[in-house]
């Protein structure tokens, strides 16, 4: 362990009671992955309940004047008027009629949805979509109703879907830069820009507390532990909202969500959407604090997360939702569901919750076209007295409750508002200035080599890696797209890469740069910067099994190495959504610096890096680590856990004052055990997990939800080969382009990177009962980058290996995932590991599908697919 290390453990040894006193009330196994209590969906106990849960006051008081509003609206409405304020689609899925005829409550744009389907949407666009929409949502001539609808968006590091909006640092750098003014000022900045495209309503923040760095979303949680996560949660809403006393959401302000209640942060394995095992204190102690500071601070709605506590979906909950949320905590806005969340429930479907209702979901987000059936399956539910009318006028309240606080009833038409339309505001050089700040106090100096920076910017500098002038890889996931992929950097008007940023300072200074995203050059520089790490991702698609960078695919580290053999001091710049192991990387590099992901203001990392003219340092670091950084792939580790010895701990971040004593010889041997002949399995009987079976021809897909489905062209049945329905038959009538895929059930990606290095192959058995005269075709495609759709998808066609099988006879077909990875498909990102199609007539049936090595093959004979 270095010198510099040491201090920092001395110091959070010492002072860790005064840091987390006020919410470190037990002690816990906080890894995440190994809990033990058991914990149902049960009734409330206010005893016991007082023992872990608060009674929270909010600095927003309940006003009689408001109430009484509420109560003689609520009577004058009718049943279909209530559940319509319950309803949330999204702006794909409904037309202005439908707003005129319903009179939904809210609706959104989910990541990548635009007004006119169009993401170089220009602000008017905006304004110009949400004044439709309230203008139809007040007209009564169908509905009879005119209570305003809400427009809400992801706006998570600034109004991240507009083109030309300020990007501030994901929530991990603003973790690392621990100053809650500065969050303040960045929410407030969030708000306004909201305000110009005529928008009300913000799902921000996110106060998970991620306890396993595996997950894909560990980017948009702000620290590892509670302590910085309750304060920023009152900042932001803050920000966003204004304060209870003063601005408290006035023409500038919009409404604020703190979310995913609860546990999200803290699922076994990492997994999105996944089972959290927290015991119900550790759930309050560590996962429940962003919701104390959020909820005094005043927010006004709270959105329901994906993931299970104890083996329930938290949409369905009512325990966590009613009882201890609204009723123990004092929570009196309402509670919205995340996209589809309550079609995850045991019981539900997207189309048709009660439970869901009767747990204390207020608002239903639904997208697709979902959101008829559910609108009208509420309404017969409520008839039919399976949910209570009660609850229904408390969801009505509470939304009523939050829309006049809001001002909805009173504020002029989004068109019309004091903010609305005012280009600007977009991207204003105020709110940039704002967002280098950010930046620059975000960054966390791991490694400095005999003092290497700050840089003299009158030398010359050789910036490489892919990251240096990638302003979409520096922003990461939820930019302009959801996902943050297939931007480019002409995209993101008025942002600066982290390239021109250096390249500006040295020309000032007299001094040269060269470009060269591979290293190569002509004349030798005196300094390399490479800037390299993580391609953007969102939910679900982040999620990997360990932490290990590059894995199997080193390029990054070959780049430094070759620097570094050539003599050339290297400055490592690591663009990522969490901490990585990186071990060989660090060893390579003579400075390393976590950048995490700055998003649109890369040149102010050029202002950390670079001595000013005066060869005097400009601006010192100042981030510390909020994640704890791992030693080995394998490794979770958080902070207090009782064997703490990650390789940089929390807190943890040099200055150009400290002498960093890191040698060059970290281990780079991974711990990550190899399950030799592992089988993962895709279909065995039934679609496994993450997977679903989906039906086509042509340009028609349904999902196969029982054990007969058809198209034209095509069927499907269950049928037997060992027991009762472990196979499927397909029957193609040669009239359409048919067949049958097994695709991510959130249209996500998975990480096949594993199975491509044990050399596995998609193997799949297969019985022909007709002649093959044509061919067929398996498929693996992965999500695309860019506009190269072809590059991740590759198909094989398998007619001849098919012809060869004895007609009724069950037979191994295998094609080696390397064949795929070499047509172009990148292994680490797969959406579809299987697919089938034909234009032929064909009678197949096929049994367990799966990702297998070689000698784990169940048949006696297998044909083997050649690449060529």
């Amino acid at each position: 362990m270095n010198v510099t290390m040491m201090k920092y453990f001395g110091f959070m040894k010492k002072n860790w009671l005064y840091i987390t006193l006020p919410l470190l009330m037990v002690g816990c196994n906080q890894s995440g992955d190994k809990r033990s209590t058991s914990v149902d969906s049960r009734s409330f106990d206010e005893t016991q309940a007082a023992k872990i849960w608060p009674k929270l006051q909010s600095d927003v008081k309940k006003s009689e004047k408001i109430e009484k509003r509420v109560t003689d609206l609520l009577v004058t409405m009718t049943l279909q008027q209530k559940v319509a304020q319950m309803i949330q689609p999204e702006i794909r899925d409904i037309t202005l009629e439908d707003m005129r005829k319903y009179g939904f409550g809210s609706y959104l744009n989910g990541g990548g949805g635009f007004p006119n389907n169009n993401k170089h949407s220009t602000p008017d666009d905006w304004v110009a979509l949400a004044e439709k929409m309230y203008q139809a949502s007040i007209d009564d001539s169908l509905d009879g109703s005119t209570i305003p609808t809400m427009w809400g968006t992801d706006a998570v590091h600034g109004h991240n879907n507009v083109i030309g909006s300020t990007l501030f640092p994901h929530n991990i750098g603003l973790g690392a830069a621990n100053n809650p003014q500065l969050i303040e000022k960045i929410a407030e900045i969030t708000a306004t820009e909201v305000m110009v495209t005529g928008i009300d309503w913000v799902f921000a923040p996110t106060v998970a507390v991620v306890r396993n760095d595996r997950w894909g979303r560990t980017y948009e949680g702000y620290s590892e532990d509670p302590e910085i996560v309750r304060t920023y949660s009152a900042s932001i809403v803050k920000g966003l909202q204004g304060h209870a006393n003063k601005d408290f959401l006035g023409d500038k302000r919009v409404i604020s969500t703190i979310k995913h209640f609860i546990g999200d942060g803290g699922t076994v394995g990492g997994d999105d959407q996944g089972d959290s095992l927290a015991s119900e204190q550790e759930l309050f102690t560590i996962h429940a604090q962003g919701y104390v500071g959020g909820l005094i601070a005043g927010a006004q709605s709270v959105m329901a997360s994906f993931n299970s506590w104890h083996g329930d979906k938290v949409h369905g909950h009512k325990y966590l939702l009613t009882d201890v949320l609204k009723n123990r905590m004092g929570f009196d806005g309402f509670v919205v569901g995340d996209w589809n969340g309550h079609g995850q429930i045991k019981g539900c479907v997207k189309e048709n919750c009660a439970q869901a209702v009767n747990a204390g979901l207020d608002i239903f987000m639904v997208p697709t076209k979902a959101w008829k059936p559910l609108y009208e399956n509420i309404i017969t539910q409520v008839q039919q007295g399976d949910i209570p009318q009660s609850r229904i006028d408390d969801a009505v309240t509470r939304i009523l409750r939050v829309k006049i606080r809001a001002g909805l009833f009173e504020k002029r038409s989004p068109a019309k508002r004091i903010l609305s339309g005012n280009a600007a505001l977009i991207g204003a050089e105020a709110h940039r200035k704002v967002a280098r700040q950010a930046v620059r106090e975000s960054l966390v100096l791991l490694k400095n080599k005999d003092h290497l920076l700050p840089l003299s910017a009158n030398q010359h500098i050789l910036v490489a890696g892919d990251a240096a002038d990638n302003i979409g890889k520096q922003s990461g996931g939820w930019s302009i797209t959801w996902q943050g992929t297939g931007n480019k950097n002409a995209d993101f008007i008025g942002a600066s890469s982290i390239y021109s940023g250096i390249e500006q300072k040295v020309n000032n200074a007299g001094g040269k740069t060269t470009l060269s995203v591979d290293g190569s050059y002509t004349i030798k520089p005196d300094v390399a910067i490479v800037v390299f790490g993580e391609e953007p991702y969102a939910e679900g698609h982040g999620d990997i099994d360990n932490l290990e960078y590059q894995r199997g695919n080193k390029k990054d580290l070959a780049l430094l190495k070759s620097l570094k053999a050539e003599g050339i001091p290297v400055v490592a710049v690591f663009i990522s959504g969490r901490p990585m192991w990186v071990n060989a990387e660090l060893n390579a590099s003579d400075a390393f610096v976590a950048a995490w992901l700055p998003g649109s203001e890369g040149k102010a990392i050029a202002d950390v890096l670079m001595k000013a003219q005066a060869n005097s340092i400009q601006y010192d670091f100042k981030g510390k680590l909020s994640f704890s950084w791992p030693k080995s792939p394998t490794q979770i580790v958080n902070r207090f856990d009782d064997d703490y010895l990650p390789l940089f701990p929390y807190g943890f971040g040099l200055t150009y004052n400290d002498t960093d004593t890191l040698l060059d010889n970290l281990s780079e041997k991974s711990n990550v055990a190899v399950e030799e002949n592992k089988i993962t399995d895709i279909f065995v009987g039934q679609a496994i997990e993450p997977w679903e079976m989906q039906l086509f021809s042509q340009e028609q897909y349904i999902e196969i939800e029982t054990s007969s489905e058809s198209l034209s062209g095509i069927a499907y049945r269950a049928v037997d080969k060992y027991i009762q329905e472990d196979s499927f038959r397909l029957q193609t009538t040669g009239k359409s382009n048919a067949g049958i895929k097994f695709i991510h059930g959130n249209g996500f990606n998975k990480d096949l990177s594993f199975e491509l290095e044990q050399n596995a192959s998609l193997t799949f058995s297969v019985k022909r009962d007709s002649d093959i005269n044509t061919p067929v075709y398996i498929s693996m495609n992965c999500e695309a980058i860019g506009d190269t759709q072809a590059s991740c998808q590759a198909s094989y066609d398998i007619q001849a290996q098919l012809a060869a099988v004895p007609l009724g006879k069950w037979q191994d077909v295998a094609i080696s995932l390397n064949c795929f990875a070499e047509k172009g498909v990148q292994l680490s990102k797969v959406t579809v590991p299987f697919e089938l199609r034909t234009s032929g007539a064909i009678n197949l049936s096929i049994n367990h599908i799966r990702l297998a090595p070689e000698q784990r093959t169940n048949e006696v004979t297998r044909s083997t697919v050649n690449c060529l």
